[in-house]
């Protein structure tokens, strides 16, 4: 599924962190972004504010969009704000957006097609809402069968909730890709799925089929036989893209084990996709979990944090069983220097790979699935 080109709406919150959304769209698919809606960097261009992304601008308002070339299709909501409600100042510009013949597409847990104002308009204008996060209708429990798909399932999860896990996914599959390596990309998350074209926002599902939603990505993934492709809202029979058969699943981390709030979407993901492999998604500058709200939970060591995950995982733990290869690090904040300083610490207290695979490269990322790969039974890592 090609993306339409977007209005991307950040108003007051772009940034890196501030709006994911937006900073993914830029970095992955920068051609179908017509300008960013933040009336704070108006006048500048994307890369002023995210160091990539110099030929896309920033506007004050939808109608500046508008005028651009290409002119926008859609107008995509940039900013997941915690909770994911619809802040009340953004409905007009929604509204416009409608009005001007605009989708709307959105990742917030509030689905718009459902809104009692917005629904109606957009079904008078002919106009297509889409709710990234809708969750396909009849997910199942968790039965441990992603131990049988016939590949190496790789996890991406976290010391916090916002260090870089589906960025390092999509970076260690670039990296695969270019090794020959076949390698499928699994979304849990709205921007994820944006990106893709498919996936669950395992965050929106109820809690018992979290780890359910986690094990119909993979045997989708895998192309096992009798396996659909979970969708926003639905269901394919085809499967999704990628190469066939793969012989890597890389499946999107949410959240952390170490989070008051999110920890339990993190534990459903990783008992429902049963890892070989997990890569661990860690900031350098952080010493608490994010936000400000919860100062009071310190991050642990990372040799620690690999051995908590080791451990949860052990509690289902695949035959081959499960291991973190690779620590993959998100330094944007830091000066190069000290980025490799702390990437060098890293390695040296937990003896595995460790890079930022934006800034530095992902081969020792991949360099470590590639072992876990070969080591397989039976498997090589050749084209």
């Amino acid at each position: 599924m090609t993306p339409p080109v977007f209005a991307v709406l950040a108003e007051g919150r772009f940034g890196v962190v501030g709006s994911k959304t937006a900073s993914s769209a830029i970095r992955y698919f920068p051609d179908r972004v017509a300008a960013v809606l933040d009336s704070e960097h108006a006048g500048g261009a994307a890369a002023d504010v995210l160091g990539f992304g110099a030929s896309v601008p920033v506007v004050a308002t939808l109608d500046e969009a508008l005028e651009r070339h290409p002119r926008p299709e859609a107008l995509l909501i940039g900013v997941a704000p915690q909770g994911g409600r619809l802040p009340e100042e953004w409905r007009p510009v929604l509204r416009a957006a409608v009005d001007a013949g605009l989708e709307v597409w959105s990742g917030l847990h509030r689905f718009l097609a459902d809104d009692p104002d917005l629904g109606p308009l957009a079904r008078s204008r002919g106009v297509r809402l889409v709710d990234l996060r809708r969750a396909p209708p009849d997910l199942p429990v968790s039965g441990g069968l992603a131990a049988g798909a016939d590949v190496l399932r790789v996890l991406t999860v976290g010391t916090d909730c916002n260090v870089g896990k589906m960025t390092a996914g999509l970076e260690v599959r670039r990296e695969l890709e270019r090794r020959g390596v076949q390698t499928v990309f699994a979304p849990t998350g709205q921007t994820g799925i944006l990106i893709e074209g498919w996936g669950v926002a395992v965050d929106a599902v109820v809690a018992d089929f979290v780890a359910g939603a986690a094990e119909s990505l993979v045997l989708a993934a895998a192309g096992c036989p009798g396996a659909r492709t979970p969708v926003p809202g639905g269901w394919r029979d085809e499967p999704p893209p990628g190469p066939r058969p793969p012989r890597v699943v890389l499946v999107e981390g949410q959240g952390s084990l170490l989070h008051p709030g999110y920890s339990g979407v993190t534990l459903g993901l990783l008992h429902g996709s049963m890892p070989q492999a997990m890569v661990l998604c860690w900031m350098p500058s952080r010493a608490t979990i994010y936000s400000g709200r919860y100062d009071w939970v310190e991050i642990p060591p990372l040799e620690q944090v690999v051995e908590l995950y080791e451990e949860a995982a052990s509690w289902v733990r695949p035959p081959e069983g499960s291991r973190v290869v690779a620590i993959s690090a998100t330094t944007y904040d830091l000066g190069a220097e000290e980025a490799r300083r702390a990437i060098e610490e890293a390695r040296e207290r937990t003896g595995l790979p460790v890079s930022d695979p934006v800034r530095f490269g992902a081969g020792p990322l991949v360099d470590a699935i590639v072992t876990a790969l070969d080591a397989r039974p039976g498997a090589s890592a050749g084209t």
